[in-house]
């Protein structure tokens, strides 16, 4: 089951179950992403405990984890805030006249140039692990879905199933908007597609990818500096 449900949560999932080209898959049970881990508390915390996770990489901003909260601490439970966007922006604010996929797979390449040293240590701790692990930022959209596509793509799993992957956010848009909504109850989302992720913003950002290295793996080891040996790594760590 790739969604695991939660009263809170509304964006948590298994990255188990994809093969990749070379005839392996990812196993189930050793790599979930999410959207913000703060809001665990009762009965979704013992559920999250009982998936038996022992690190969580939060992608967010210092600033948000002050002002919104991070995962409870656990015995054994390490945590890292390895922040990979560095020009912040606010998604309720776009200009609707904008083409929003192509904005946002634009900030999307921001985060994978700005991003480089926080993207290649979240690759590094995702390759060294062998317990569970999740990661996370706000809603479990953008910067999770980037890393979550940097992974699957290093692994070999085909594109169109990267962009699936990507796209099931969408199952989770009016739970997000209603949180938005709960939060900011003064204010009005002034760009309608606030919490959509359709493929198309995964496929127009690694279209650029490509064009400027290549790969994606070329990105990795150009841009972020980890070398085959990482890459080897997360296929014997996540994969059979």
């Amino acid at each position: 089951m790739r969604h695991i449900e939660f009263e809170r949560l509304h964006n948590f999932r298994d990255l188990g179950g994809y093969r990749t080209t070379d005839g392996r898959s990812l196993q189930w049970g050793r790599l979930y992403r999410s959207d913000s881990l703060a809001k665990l508390e009762g009965a979704d915390w013992d559920r999250f405990l009982a998936l038996g996770v022992r690190t969580v990489i939060d992608l967010r901003y210092p600033w948000e984890i002050a002002a919104r909260g991070r995962v409870p601490d656990g015995d054994g439970l390490t945590y890292l805030n390895l922040s990979v966007e560095h020009r912040p922006y606010d998604q309720a604010e776009i200009d609707p006249e904008l083409d929003p996929w192509r904005f946002l797979a634009d900030r999307y390449a921001e985060v994978a140039l700005d991003g480089a040293a926080e993207l290649r240590q979240a690759l590094e701790v995702i390759a060294a692990d062998s317990a569970p692990l999740v990661f996370h930022c706000a809603s479990g959209k953008d910067r999770t879905g980037l890393l979550a596509a940097l992974v699957l793509a290093l692994l070999g799993v085909p594109e169109e199933e990267i962009l699936a992957d990507f796209a099931l956010t969408e199952l989770a848009t009016d739970r997000l908007r209603a949180d938005w909504q709960a939060t900011h109850p003064e204010q009005t989302l002034r760009w309608p597609g606030y919490g959509r992720a359709p493929a198309e913003v995964m496929r127009l950002f690694l279209a650029d990818l490509r064009a400027d290295y290549g790969s994606v793996h070329d990105y990795a080891i150009q841009h972020l500096g980890v070398d085959d040996e990482l890459i080897e790594g997360l296929r014997t760590r996540l994969t059979v």
